[in-house]
């Protein structure tokens, strides 16, 4: 049965077993807007905290997404931009507020923060149930396709916590050391392993997870290219792909990589480095498999116009899965500063998340092949982070 009838059907058992249920949305994203963060020609800017949101979208029509619900909730565009996420039965959605803002003289400056904010999605509106306090900057998350288990990496404090998720209660219950800054996590589809960017160590880390309780395969390290920032894993479990993001989290107008990772070998390891353009940062992979999407700054923001390598739009590469071969196929011009990536739940469109402009481009999937449909849905900010539902 699709999911929009498990859904309704789930409603309609609920509602004649007299339990009330929320809105009954077929298929969500959620989108973290910071509004503290300027980006000009000098650098970053920031201004007076207190206006940030974390939109609600419904997706369940995939080429007119529409917002559902404006939280106002403060989250960080220092991410990656994973550091937000959807249990698989879309109830609960975690939102990592990586920074805290703090006085600075007359002006503002961001420090590590330490909390996760637990949204309950099946309220109508939906609206935060919980805050709970993990280590410090906790930035890219991740949740196993059980709903039971999440991971975040707490880029301050150098290791993962581990989060147990039970109904709507959300429990910090085990911090992993892993020795250096780590910035975003993936969990493989079986559940029992899962994949951590070590950012400034340019290699990928192996955790071993065993009833709720999680081991760092110190060991297993593997050297991708230079500032592994996101990461994620093939539908099949097959392959890992990582954005080396290659200048620390900025564009550097030098070419960039994609590293590939057989996760069938043993030990898993490396096999293929793609180039794809300048500062790799939003990454995803569809749920056919078929196909990925690497998302390139590309100089379009704290850059001085004159510069060289400036550019105001970024942009999307295509990258095309062929059982262990991935290759380059096409590059699609977006918006100012793309940060954010989601496929559609039938791999059918891509969001993408444009900072400067504001707005989510939506693109469209036939095949391998994607295009720009020009069209774009306007947000209340600028967007940060994105994230679909866990599959």
């Amino acid at each position: 049965m699709a999911r929009n009838g498990l859904i309704r059907r789930w409603a309609w058992l609920a509602a004649v077993a007299g339990v009330g249920v929320g809105p009954a949305f077929a298929d969500l994203m959620i989108v973290g807007i910071d509004n503290k963060v300027m980006f000009e020609e000098s650098g970053a800017k920031f201004v007076a905290p207190g206006n940030d949101v974390v939109s609600v979208i419904d997706i369940g029509d995939p080429e007119s997404p529409r917002i559902v619900a404006n939280l106002a909730l403060m989250n960080s565009v220092f991410g990656p931009p994973t550091n937000l996420a959807i249990t698989p039965d879309e109830s609960l959605a975690l939102v990592a507020n990586a920074m805290d803002w703090v006085a600075d003289g007359d002006g503002w400056k961001p420090q590590p923060g330490n909390r996760v904010h637990v949204i309950d999605l099946t309220l109508d509106p939906p609206r935060v149930i919980d805050t709970i306090t993990v280590g410090r900057q906790p930035s890219g998350m991740a949740i196993n396709r059980r709903g039971d288990l999440a991971l975040v990496a707490h880029r301050a404090d150098n290791s993962i916590g581990v989060l147990a998720i039970e109904g709507r209660t959300v429990r910090l219950v085990q911090t992993v050391d892993m020795g250096e800054q780590v910035a975003s996590v993936a969990i493989t589809p079986d559940g029992r392993r899962a994949l951590v960017t070590k950012f400034p160590g340019h290699k990928i880390a192996v955790l071993a997870i065993a009833d709720g309780r999680v081991s760092y395969e110190t060991d297993l390290d593997m050297p991708v290219g230079l500032w592994p920032y996101n990461i994620a894993i093939t539908p099949d479990g097959a392959l890992a792909l990582t954005a080396d993001n290659g200048n620390g989290g900025r564009s550097d107008g030098h070419v960039d990589t994609v590293s590939v990772i057989d996760l069938t070998a043993t030990p898993p390891r490396v096999i293929d480095r793609i180039v794809v353009g300048d500062a790799p940062e939003g990454l995803a992979i569809s749920p056919t498999g078929r196909i990925a999407v690497a998302v390139l700054l590309k100089g379009s923001a704290g850059v001085p116009t004159d510069s060289w390598f400036y550019n105001r739009n970024g942009s999307v590469v295509v990258l095309e899965i062929d059982g262990k071969t991935v290759r380059r196929t096409a590059e699609i011009e977006v918006r100012g500063l793309p940060e954010g990536v989601v496929f559609s739940p039938d791999g059918r469109f891509i969001y993408v998340g444009n900072f400067t402009d504001g707005d989510i481009s939506i693109l469209k999937v036939d095949g391998a092949k994607v295009t720009n449909t020009g069209k774009t849905l306007a947000l209340p900010g600028h967007p940060g982070s994105m994230r679909g539902t866990a599959p």
